[in-house]
């Protein structure tokens, strides 16, 4: 069945179009305007598929006739979307790690050998370790920042043995003390930052299991994590000196 459309505002100077529809009952808006037809336009905007297409709106359209009440809607990734970011940024990959413990490390052989106190036999050619060479290869950078309690727990304790294979694979690693990161006001929130443009934001349930990848493309919100980033590297300090 069709969806009827409503018409909330029209460029009226430009012979009716641009025109910005809202289609009801939904969060959608329909836009007619002049169609971009200029390939090496259409060549610089992301991931534009052979299904979509792309107009021109001027500002005051949006401005004037655009929802006035803003609505937060989180945008959540599936863990694929979110693996393909590892390589699809272009300069910079920062993470802020601040859980006390991981429940995907408890999972795995090399925190059994850890809980055993044997020495842990970290492989250095998974495919983990191959995609972060290949990717700091071409110029990229991986960071974190990991926030420790005092003492550390011991997931801490494992991912600060595990820095040694991070570190191998590319990844530079600094840690920051609990109460320096409290005493920061940093959220107690785990995110990367690709490229200073998108936040992914990490969730995780009560059991410490990961559930969710949201992303923050906001550049205000974007901005703020970028804070976060400032004031945590400003104060952490590599972690082979903890």
């Amino acid at each position: 069945m069709t969806r009827r459309l409503w018409k909330v505002g029209t460029n009226s100077g430009n012979n009716g179009c641009p025109t910005l529809y809202e289609i009801p009952g939904t969060d959608q808006y329909v836009v007619q305007g002049n169609r971009v037809t200029d390939s090496a336009e259409l060549d610089q905007l992301d991931n534009l598929t052979v299904d979509e297409g792309a107009v021109t709106v001027p500002r005051e359209l949006l401005a004037n006739f655009g929802p006035k009440e803003p609505e937060y809607v989180p945008q959540f990734i599936t863990f694929d979307e979110f693996d393909g970011m590892f390589t699809s940024f272009k300069h910079s990959a920062w993470r802020l790690e601040t859980r006390r413990r991981y429940a995907s490390d408890e999972v795995t052989e090399t925190y059994a050998q850890f809980v055993r106190g044997e020495p842990v036999d970290w492989d250095l050619d998974d495919p983990w370790c191959v995609e972060r060479r290949e990717q700091t290869a071409l110029g990229k950078r991986f960071e974190r920042v990991r926030v420790l309690d005092e003492p550390p727990t011991e997931g801490q304790r494992y991912l600060l043995g595990n820095a040694r294979r991070n570190t191998a694979a590319g990844e530079r690693i600094h840690v920051l003390s609990r109460g320096k990161a409290e005493e920061l006001q940093l959220p107690e929130l785990d995110f990367w930052i690709f490229d200073s443009r998108v936040v992914a934001l990490l969730h995780f349930d009560a059991a410490d299991s990961m559930t969710g990848v949201e992303l923050v493309t906001d550049p205000v919100e974007v901005v703020r994590y970028a804070q976060v980033r400032e004031a945590a590297e400003h104060h952490a300090m590599p972690y082979d000196q903890v």
